[in-house]
């Protein structure tokens, strides 16, 4: 249920109301709209028919509503206003376009500080690597542990961006966070509810990517699962999904980026690297993430991509990433979109 506040409202009337649900064991979440507000209802209340007129005869409240969907505090329903996450000064959700760049695998020091100062100069806001992967093989290389995440932190102290990488395990949780500036979760783990848990107790914001065969609202679910233990600071990845077609790695889900930015109001950022598996059409699909309404592309950076130590067929080289930056910067102004000028030439 949520409560729509009058527009004339005061911050008493406000405090009122979330002090009769707090009575009836009941938690609200407050959203301050630019005409009003809005308090969500967490929690399940004995008499649904009873809790609304209650609630309606409260000073300042003007009507109250059944949320019907299964999540929540992930639904546009529960707060209409867009989540904007701010990580050390860059906004993910707002006006721009942010770009997330960088190596599948930390695999060196030297890779790690070459890519980062490469795609920084070009105008990626954040930097993208593996310490810890997730493999299909048990013989693959599976990361660099602690060493990769140091050799990440090195990044973001030369270059100033913040730096994202994929927690595997609750264990890892505290570890990880030690370092990174946001969690993944990688789509292997969308429903790794213990993990999603876990993530959930901190503060460190979390992208969620969609699992291989999730539907839309169970991505969604998952992002409730974080957002349900404190930590609201949640951006959705739509990384492509497992359908019949062997052409591409997966088939990235246009739909799912449009639909995800209309019914919930948390950041959507598009993978087209894992999204197609195709080096030629990381920049074509991501182009059209951006047209769809994403906040955000994360792609996958190396300097020498065919010898990637992990997905180099999806790898793109500093020039085609230069030339990605400048066709995302014309495609993210004409839906009135902002992007990074640095580095790009338009």
């Amino acid at each position: 249920m949520i409560v729509v506040m009058r527009a004339d409202a005061t911050a008493e009337d406000v405090a009122g109301v979330v002090a009769r649900l707090e009575r009836q064991g009941l938690s609200a979440h407050v959203s301050e709209g630019e005409e009003r507000t809005i308090i969500g209802v967490l929690g399940s209340p004995m008499d649904h028919a009873e809790l609304g007129p209650a609630l309606e005869a409260l000073d300042g409240v003007d009507h109250t509503v059944r949320v019907s969907k299964p999540y929540k505090l992930a639904s546009r329903q529960f707060q209409p206003a867009n989540t904007v996450i701010e990580v050390r000064g860059v906004k993910i959700g707002g006006p721009e376009v942010v770009m997330m760049a960088g190596p599948c695998s930390c695999e060196s020091e030297e890779q790690v500080l070459r890519i980062a100062e490469a795609v920084a100069a070009m105008g990626a806001r954040l930097f993208r690597g593996g310490a810890y992967k997730p493999r299909t093989s048990p013989y693959a290389f599976r990361g660099h542990g602690e060493s990769g995440l140091e050799m990440l932190a090195k990044a973001r102290e030369k270059t100033g961006m913040p730096i994202i990488t994929e927690v595997l395990t609750p264990g890892d949780v505290a570890l990880v966070g030690q370092y990174t500036d946001i969690f993944q979760i990688g789509a292997r783990n969308m429903q790794n509810y213990i993990l999603l848990e876990e993530v959930g107790r901190t503060e460190i914001p979390v992208m969620l990517k969609r699992g291989p065969s999730a539907t839309i609202e169970e991505w969604l679910l998952a992002a409730e699962y974080v957002m349900a233990q404190g930590n609201k600071k949640v951006m959705l990845c739509e990384r492509g999904i497992r359908t019949y077609e062997t052409a591409t790695r997966n088939t990235f889900d246009i739909n799912a980026v449009a639909y995800a930015k209309r019914e919930s109001h948390l950041p959507v950022i598009g993978d087209p690297s894992h999204g197609t598996g195709v080096r030629s059409l990381v920049a074509p699909v991501g182009l059209g993430a951006i047209a769809a309404g994403a906040d955000g592309l994360i792609v996958e950076v190396h300097h020498d991509p065919d010898k990637s130590w992990s997905d180099a067929a999806q790898a793109l080289g500093f020039e085609a990433f230069g030339k990605l930056m400048v066709q995302g910067a014309a495609v993210a102004r004409a839906v009135g979109r902002e992007w990074s000028d640095a580095g790009v030439e338009v």
